[in-house]
């Protein structure tokens, strides 16, 4: 097998590569100029407090930097890819991080900037869901969305098979109190995307009904996962897995 086409397999299989064949073919040649913005978001942990009340394989977040470690992963993919011109903006939910580092008796919020510091990104920390809404469609930070397109969007946290819960177990065991629902995505801008932006929710079951209202509202295909995802091995340096055999990426 052509090197070049085993690596675009693998990149498959990982579904690391577009749903749009010009873009996955861009990616595959190594292009070295990104189609537009990279927007990475990140959702909160949960505390310990809520998770330990629930049966044992039933917990969730052992870890607190699970979101953030398979952000910086990806990150790090972009940045090996498409080098500093890259322009990549990270939104993390900051109540979350907050809580569980004073749960933790940890800095939390330092180790984050740290990542910031090595990735050279734009951090933006929201407490709200209208605050990612109104980056997604204006950008900010000196960078107009009338000008500079998404070209990539992924989100790495809680959610299910009808929105991304920022916030999970973090204030109220087992609900959210600040999340993207489908609904919300009627708010997004028309034409924010670039043309074939490769958008990836990395999160539990949003393959099964967000990813088709996602496509309804933009036009544009989301990857989402039917099933649940796992995030345990990225300490390995890996980015989330699916949880089952029986469970697989889908795009709509």
């Amino acid at each position: 097998m052509l090197p070049h086409l085993r690596v675009f397999l693998l990149a498959l299989g990982l579904g690391l590569l577009p749903a749009s064949p010009a873009r996955a073919l861009d990616l595959l040649k190594g292009g070295s100029q990104p189609a537009g913005e990279f927007v990475i978001l990140s959702g909160g942990p949960a505390l310990r407090e809520w998770e330990n009340l629930r049966a044992e394989q039933a917990r969730h977040d052992r870890w607190w930097g699970n979101f953030v470690r398979a952000a910086r992963i990806r990150m790090d993919q972009i940045r090996a890819q498409y080098g500093d011109q890259a322009v990549i903006t990270w939104l993390v939910y900051r109540t979350g991080y907050e809580l569980r580092g004073q749960e933790d008796a940890e800095d939390h919020m330092a180790k984050i900037l740290s990542v910031q510091e090595k990735i050279k990104c734009r951090l933006i920390w929201f407490r709200e869901t209208d605050t990612v809404i109104d980056y997604l469609n204006n950008g900010g930070q000196g960078l107009a969305r009338a000008s500079v397109k998404i070209g990539d969007f992924e989100y790495f946290g809680h959610s299910n098979k009808y929105c991304f819960t920022f916030d999970y177990s973090g204030e109220v065991l087992g609900a959210s109190k600040v999340f993207l629902h489908q609904d919300d995505l009627k708010r997004l801008q028309p034409g924010i995307f670039a043309r074939g932006a490769h958008v990836k929710s990395w999160g539990c079951y949003t393959g099964e009904a967000m990813s088709s209202a996602f496509r309804a509202q933009t036009g544009v295909r989301m990857i989402g996962a039917r099933g649940k995802t796992d995030y345990s091995n990225c300490w390995k340096e890996t980015l989330p897995e699916l949880s089952t055999s029986s469970g697989r990426w889908v795009v709509r």
